[in-house]
């Protein structure tokens, strides 16, 4: 059977989705879904605290990458698990171990067979699909993978046709939280098919940083809190630095009690298959018109206006 070694979490839930879980061998530090993945060899780790506020984790990955270093490191548990495919990213080194890094970590592996290294790089929804089809063709599943994009565009068409003709309020999707960012990439376009008018991020664009002054001005009716990385209670954890900052009482979002916080580390943030359960996040919170798709409380939760 091919052995696969995912280091990516959404490339790990693709392969599941792809009904090939039971050929990964290994795993990044951050792969956790589906369940029973977190049974397997981790690859890779990272060289500062993930655990610290957002913060502390963008100090710390500023004075790495000042010093020219990668912000991960690659295991020799990789070697030893003599994987046929590994999967990885080359969109954002901050974000998870790069190309790079997994090149220059098989350059001098000698004997037997080099694996093949597939790396995706999405930033709209259209290229997050090609992805799904690019790795199913890499491990075998091509059938799988064409199965899988038909239905996930399937389902992404229908909410867009019921959201289509609703009132679109204007939004700001969060992304850090200090220092501030808007979300950028597939974000803006999940925005729109929920229902959405999105203010910060350009579609296909990285994620660009944001000044206070400018979402203020914008005055945004939701403003949805989805850090990279952080579920919930994290994120929850941190929003006493948004509360704090001058006239957040005064908008509209915040009067309105429209400000929500989401598992950003299960959706918004990994180009994979649950975007789509992202977008309905997104709906079910803009639009409760709709009916409840089940992700209040899970997937999100709304932050009452002190």
């Amino acid at each position: 059977m091919l052995r696969i070694v995912s280091l990516l979490p959404s490339l790990t839930e693709i392969v599941g989705a792809l009904g090939r879980a039971d050929a990964l061998v290994g795993r990044s530090h951050e792969c956790d879904y589906p369940s029973g993945v977190e049974a397997l060899p981790i690859c890779t780790e990272p060289k500062l605290d993930p655990s610290g506020s957002s913060r502390e984790i963008d100090d710390a990955v500023n004075a790495i990458v000042r010093d020219g270093l990668s912000v991960y490191r690659v295991l020799d548990t990789l070697r030893d698990l003599a994987p046929d495919v590994i999967l990885t990213q080359d969109q954002c080194e901050v974000c998870a171990v790069s190309l790079s890094d997994v090149e220059q970590a098989v350059a001098d592996w000698t004997g037997g067979k080099r694996p093949r290294v597939v790396s995706v790089a999405p930033s709209t929804l259209s290229e997050v699909w090609a992805s799904i089809t690019q790795v199913a063709e890499a491990i075998d599943a091509a059938d799988a993978g064409r199965d899988l994009v038909a239905r996930l565009t399937d389902r992404v068409s229908e909410l867009g046709e019921r959201t289509g003709a609703l009132p679109r309020p204007r939004v700001a999707c969060i992304e850090w939280i200090e220092p501030l960012m808007c979300a950028g990439n597939w974000m803006p376009e999940l925005v729109a098919l929920a229902g959405g008018h999105n203010l910060f991020g350009t579609t296909g664009e990285h994620s660009p940083w944001t000044e206070w002054p400018a979402l203020r001005e914008a005055d945004p009716e939701a403003i949805f809190v989805l850090p990279c990385g952080f579920d919930m209670a994290r994120t929850r954890a941190e929003m006493h630095v948004l509360e704090a900052l001058p006239g957040y009482a005064d908008v509209r979002a915040v009067r309105e009690g429209r400000v929500f916080v989401t598992d950003g580390n299960q959706y918004f943030n990994r180009p994979g298959p649950r975007l789509m359960e992202s977008i309905e996040i997104l709906a079910e919170a803009l639009h409760p018109e709709l009916g409840p798709f089940g992700h209040e409380g899970r997937g999100f939760q709304r932050v009452s206006p002190s």
